[in-house]
C-alpha cells in the first residue's frame, strides 16, 4: 500500500488535498489539531470524521498539533509501520492572524504564526523525510510539498507577521531541496490566493469584511477558488518529478495586490 501524510487535513485545502489522494488509491495519515474543539481557529474533530467518512477505508485521522515534534513523529512512524512505504506530504497546517499595522503588532501574534505556519512545515519534514528518502530507495521517488501563501510572494496590508511566516515557508522549501538534490524526494510548495476555505472567512473577519468574495476581486476570475481546484496543483506537485523540485508555485488565479 501507498501511504500520503497531510496536515491540516480536517478542512479547506487540507482535506481537499486528502480526498484527492485517497482517490488515487493511498492511504492518507489525515493530520489536524481540531484545535476548534476548543473555540479557537480551526476545525474539529467532527470535521475531521467527516474527511474520514469521505473516504472510508483510505483515511486514518490523528489528532496531533503539528507544534508537537514528538506526537507528529510517532503519528507518522505508526502509519509507515502499518500502511507505508510513504510517498508524498502535505504541510498544510496553518492560522493566520493579523488586523494592525506592523509596528502595533503585537510580537506574540508573531510567536503564534511562527509556531504553527513555519514549526509545524518543519516538523513535518523533520517527522517524514527519512521515511519519505526510504520510499524513494531503489530508484523509487517521493514528494513533500509545503503550503505557502501569496502572501510568500509580497506584502500585503495589515498582515505583516502572516507575510513574514510565508516568506520563511518558502524559504525553507528552497533550503530543504538543496539538502534533497539527487536523492529521489521532490520538494516543492504551493502558494494558493483567496480560496473558498475557513481561513479565508477568518482574514474577511480580520479586515472587517462581511463577503468573503471581497477578498478575492484581484484575481483574474473575481472569485474565490474552489479548495479543489489548488488541491489538483498540490497532487500535480507531488508527482511531477525533479522538474518543479525547488519550486514555489503559485495557484493564485493571478493575484495582485
Amino acid at each position: 500500500m501507498t501511504l500520503a501524510v497531510v496536515t491540516g487535513a480536517a478542512s479547506g485545502l487540507g482535506a481537499a488535498v486528502t480526498h484527492r489522494f485517497a482517490a488515487r488509491g493511498w492511504h492518507v495519515l489525515a493530520v489536524d489539531a481540531c484545535l476548534g474543539d476548543s473555540g479557537s481557529q480551526g476545525a474539529t474533530t467532527t470535521d475531521l470524521d467527516q474527511v474520514v467518512a469521505r473516504d472510508s477505508g483510505h483515511v486514518t485521522p490523528a489528532v496531533v498539533d503539528v507544534r508537537d515534534l514528538a506526537q507528529l513523529r510517532a503519528a507518522v512512524d505508526a502509519a509507515v509501520a502499518q500502511h507505508g512505504p510513504l510517498v508524498a506530504v502535505v504541510a498544510a497546517a496553518a492560522i493566520i492572524d493579523g488586523g494592525a499595522d506592523q509596528w502595533d503588532t503585537d510580537p506574540e501574534q508573531l510567536r503564534r504564526l511562527w509556531e504553527t505556519d513555519v514549526l509545524g512545515v518543519w516538523h513535518a519534514a523533520t517527522a517524514s523525510v527519512p521515511h519519505l528518502l526510504d520510499g524513494a530507495a531503489g530508484g523509487g521517488s517521493a514528494a513533500f510539498c509545503a503550503i505557502a501563501s501569496a502572501a510568500a510572494h509580497r506584502g500585503l496590508w495589515h498582515l505583516s507577521a502572516y507575510c513574514t511566516v510565508k516568506h520563511a515557508v518558502a524559504g525553507l522549501v528552497q533550503g530543504l531541496a538543496a539538502d534533497l538534490n539527487g536523492r529521489g524526494v521532490t520538494v516543492t510548495g504551493v502558494s494558493p490566493g483567496s480560496m473558498d476555505t475557513p481561513m479565508l472567512a477568518a482574514t474577511a473577519r480580520l479586515y472587517g469584511l462581511d463577503d468573503v468574495a471581497d477578498l478575492a476581486r484581484s484575481h483574474t476570475t473575481g472569485q474565490p477558488l474552489p479548495a479543489d481546484e489548488v488541491a489538483a496543483v498540490v497532487e500535480a506537485a507531488c508527482t511531477l518529478g525533479p522538474a518543479v523540485h525547488g519550486t514555489v508555485l503559485q495557484a493564485t488565479a493571478g493575484f495582485s495586490e
